[in-house]
């Protein structure tokens, strides 16, 4: 049992939670963050950042991440590298179960992000950030006048279809069988090439991507090789606790960022808006402010231990 009670308790350890952990911990409230993996999540990932606003030559993920980490620990921050495996969330004092710990606090916020599908090809892994994406607006400006393949399913896929059509010199767009990635535009720019009925067996190169295998033994030089299929569906515990989602898995939030449950608040990719760092600060600092908020305005306060 967690000895102390949390005012807060942020699950995830991404851009939105680190965010919401820096507001509410720097107005003193009792913040811990709880991350499953690694903190800075998969922006940490990310090779080079040219869109986060202060960095006018661009800044690595790891590094930014770094700092994000930096100011939450100066605010007092905890962290605990642990899984959220249950949550109890209609009482007002919240539960927060891992597989070690349970931990108590008046109010929770989600940002647990999305996964994405991965394409589970050789080099798919080795390439990750080296010439394969899974985000034409925060990676495609990379590969201007250059060639990229596609390969995805859904409306975001088609919608990054497009987007690097402007910017890129050709687009191989290879459809996934998975999801709707058959239900194809009747139009699209004239240097997308659709291939649909391939199949990616593996992606090539040496330090970057340079081309990638088909099933029926060619191969497309390309630069660049874009992932775009369907994302996992938010994690069950979160339903099961009684989050409201949507048809797609994200979490519903108001414009206070507050979910359906008294107390709980969600931020970032779950609750899929701009799927961008800068996005995911934004609502993470909103969270944090309405949860900052909501623990103000409880009239029976717990003693923190």
């Amino acid at each position: 049992m967690g000895e102390a009670i949390y005012d807060v308790i942020v699950i995830g350890g991404g851009p939105a939670g680190l965010t919401a952990g820096i507001y509410t911990a720097r107005h003193g409230l009792k913040t811990l963050i709880l991350e499953g993996s690694k903190l800075g999540g998969r922006a940490s990932e990310a090779q080079w950042i040219e869109n986060y606003p202060g960095f006018p030559k661009g800044v690595s993920g790891l590094k930014l991440m770094k700092r994000f980490i930096s100011q939450a620990k100066r605010f007092n921050v905890e962290f605990r590298i642990e899984h959220a495996t249950g949550l109890s969330l209609t009482e007002e004092v919240k539960t927060v179960m891992t597989r070690k710990n349970i931990y108590l606090a008046k109010s929770v916020i989600v940002s647990t992000g999305i996964q994405k599908k991965t394409l589970k090809v050789p080099g798919e892994m080795e390439f990750k950030g080296r010439g394969v994406s899974y985000c034409s607006i925060c990676d495609g400006p990379f590969f201007a006048g250059r060639d990229v393949a596609v390969i995805g399913s859904g409306k975001e896929a088609i919608e990054d279809v497009s987007n690097l059509s402007e910017i890129a010199n050709k687009v191989y767009f290879i459809p996934s069988s998975e999801g709707s990635g058959n239900q194809l535009p009747k139009k699209l720019a004239a240097n997308v090439e659709i291939l649909e009925d391939a199949e990616v067996e593996s992606i090539d190169g040496d330090v970057t991507v340079k081309s990638i295998k088909l099933s029926d033994g060619t191969s497309l030089k390309v630069d660049g090789v874009f992932i775009i299929l369907e994302h996992v569906s938010t994690t069950d515990i979160l339903t099961e606790a009684g989050i409201r989602t949507d048809k797609r898995g994200c979490i519903i939030i108001d414009r206070e960022n507050a979910t359906n449950i008294k107390g709980v608040f969600a931020a970032g990719d779950c609750v899929c808006g701009g799927m961008q760092i800068v996005t995911a600060a934004g609502d993470g600092g909103k969270a944090g402010l309405s949860a900052l908020r909501y623990v103000k305005s409880l009239k029976n306060q717990i003693d923190i231990k």
